[in-house]
């Protein structure tokens, strides 16, 4: 198991997915290897692959809050931001306090140009961890955006 992580933080996702897949055959209802699955293929940019393992995991267990946020983060790959927030507003529904969800949901809504509703998640993130780079700088970088908006109008 060590190892198949050691090959995921050395970039070798293609051997790692090999790893999973035989302790998946041994296991298959093993919920933390097949959303780690779904991990290194988003990594491989195979965001379908990734959706259907997290698809997967959740028919497991249907409150799974990593399998809700990383499907979420795959749907914003594909640029399927709506669905991606659907995602985000489940995980969030089990637990309030996932500051990840909170930052995604930021972000997808800022995709959607809903600058004002991403920076209330940002600032919900950062009410969480106020030292949550991503929160803070897309946070950042949606204020410019609308102060920018402002000005032109």
């Amino acid at each position: 198991m060590n190892y198949t992580y050691q090959l995921c933080e050395d970039g070798n996702y293609t051997d790692a997915l090999q790893y999973f897949d035989a302790i998946l055959r041994k296991d298959p209802t093993n919920i933390k290897i097949i959303i780690d699955k779904g991990v290194t293929l988003a990594h491989l940019e195979k965001f379908n692959g990734a959706i259907k393992c997290y698809d997967k995991a959740l028919e497991l267990d249907s409150s799974d809050t990593d399998a809700l946020v990383n499907k979420g983060a795959a749907l914003h790959s594909l640029e399927k931001y709506d669905e991606a927030i659907k995602c985000y507003d489940s995980a969030l529904a089990i637990n309030s306090k996932l500051v990840l969800a909170l930052t995604f949901k930021g972000l997808s809504l800022g995709e959607l140009g809903m600058l004002k509703e991403a920076v209330l998640n940002f600032d919900k993130a950062l009410a969480i961890d106020d030292k949550f780079d991503l929160a803070i700088n897309n946070r950042q970088t949606a204020l410019e955006l609308l102060k920018r908006d402002k000005n032109h109008k």
